[in-house]
């Protein structure tokens, strides 16, 4: 994607229509700087959509001096709107909208967003790579809002970051923070590392989800750094624009909030082109291996060749990687989850995808087989075995690898299989073969019942072999 150009494009189309110097542009004043706009350089897009609520005061972003730390976001009431002046606001076909913008830049979505919604729109920002949202809202020369949830739980260097983004950008971030009671009583009742035992979901739902849902009940629509190559099976159909299918605005029930991707369509790599081009900030975690950032305890590393939702939550299954800020992506959540996050078993039990590591060298085991495998104590050959699920990216990431490891012990004494442990069987992995997260690689020796689980994230040819080396 030749983003640059398309940036290069958009921005200058972007000052054109404004007729500002691009060096007016970059010093335009923001909401998000805590310097308003004088009245005459305000875009009457913003002016527009706040009419529709005329006994509203703009709020704005409160000034650096200021001791009060309450987010605007948490603090804007909606007024009361007669059912008459509702009926007639035209209500806009997001859907459709969505289309139209389907190939525009993300500097043309985001000045769209800023444009239709003013002082009543603000970006969400994690502290990672979405900083773009930020420069791209600069660009645009309009004002705008950024609001972060600080979980209490974000690294040092996170917090290091938010502060330079702050002075980077000359902006005050809202952030917005878990209620203490909630988190006082599940520390107490189950510990400060329950999440790694029963499913990362409620400690999420304390410290992000039900701040976030404060915090959109004081705007109309807000900005998310969510991209459709992020997470296997979360976000791959997101539009660049949505009605929100899971929270609610300032004027309250569904349809009332508005969600704007704007690097939806863009990969991670451009993203960093475009980080890099125009000598954005980042956080520094990123330069010691992670890609994703959320909170230290949930957030490790990954390795080259991984995905990097894996090194999120990695002790639960692929399609889990969400914590409930986005889960209208997921179609069916009733379906997908159970109570720990992870996918119920009967979810995939009649899934359609089709099967991987399919190869005569690889021995694909029923139910019987491996229980069979599992229970002897003196086996002619050692076998290695991948648990897997073949709708599990990683899987796939790693079937050819496990393919080629396969034709290289051909013959060599080494017996290698696969097990399809997702649906009805993904109990009984769990309980007898060690089944952490898909794929589990599992070495059954020669002369011992008990298998070996390999340990290591690094799934490549050389690592798999030395590790069936070691044990054979």
């Amino acid at each position: 994607m030749a983003l640059a150009a398309a940036s290069s494009t958009a921005i200058s189309g972007s000052i054109s229509s404004r007729s500002l110097a691009s060096h007016e542009l970059i010093k335009a004043p923001q909401i998000g700087s805590f310097r308003p706009l004088e009245r005459h350089l305000v875009p009457s897009g913003a002016v527009n959509s706040s009419r529709r609520r005329c006994l509203v005061k703009p709020v704005y972003a409160e000034p650096k001096q200021s001791n009060s730390t309450v987010p605007h976001a948490a603090t804007i009431i909606a007024p009361e709107v007669s059912e008459n002046v509702e009926e007639s606001i035209e209500k806009e076909d997001y859907e459709k909208l969505a289309k139209e913008l389907e190939n525009a830049s993300p500097l043309e979505i985001m000045d769209k967003a800023l444009e239709k919604f003013g002082n009543d729109i603000a970006i969400a920002f994690s502290g990672a790579e979405d900083v773009a949202l930020i420069e791209y809202a600069r660009l645009t020369g309009r004002p705008f809002r950024v609001f972060s949830l600080d979980t209490g739980r974000l690294d040092a260097e996170t917090y290091r970051f938010f502060d330079t983004v702050e002075k980077h950008y000359d902006i005050r971030i809202e952030y917005m923070f878990p209620d203490a009671v909630e988190v006082q009583g599940l520390v107490r009742s189950k510990g400060l590392f329950s999440f790694y035992e029963d499913g990362h979901q409620e400690c999420c739902r304390v410290r992000k989800v039900r701040p976030l849902r404060r915090a959109l009940k004081g705007l109309r629509a807000w900005i998310t750094g969510q991209r459709k190559d992020q997470s296997p099976g979360t976000r791959a159909e997101i539009p660049v624009v949505q009605v929100d299918p899971s929270f609610e605005g300032m004027d309250g029930g569904v349809g009332s909030l508005i969600k704007w991707n704007p690097v939806a369509n863009v990969d991670g790599r451009d993203i960093w082109n475009f980080l890099r081009t125009m000598n954005v900030p980042v956080n520094s975690l990123h330069s010691q291996g992670y890609i994703s950032i959320g909170c230290e305890p949930c957030t490790r590393p990954v390795l080259p060749g991984q995905h990097e939702r894996e090194g999120r939550w990695w002790w639960e299954d692929a399609k889990a990687k969400e914590c409930g800020l986005h889960k209208g992506n997921i179609k069916d959540e009733a379906a997908l989850t159970n109570g720990n996050g992870n996918e119920a078993a009967a979810a995939h039990a009649g899934s359609t995808v089709a099967d991987i590591f399919n190869t005569q060298n690889v021995v694909n085991l029923s139910r019987t087989g491996i229980e069979n495998l599992a229970r002897l104590e003196e086996r002619k050959e050692p076998w290695l075995v991948v648990l897997y699920a073949p709708w599990c990216r990683f899987c796939q990431g790693m079937e050819g690898s496990y393919v080629e490891l396969a034709e290289k012990l051909a013959g060599k004494g080494v017996k290698v299989g696969k097990f399809r442990a997702d649906g009805e069987q993904k109990e009984f992995a769990r309980q007898e073969l060690e089944l952490g997260s898909f794929p589990t690689i599992l070495f059954f020796p020669k002369h011992s019942s008990r298998p070996i689980k390999y340990p290591s994230e690094t799934r490549d040819v050389d690592s798999l072999t030395t590790f069936v080396n070691a044990l054979r």
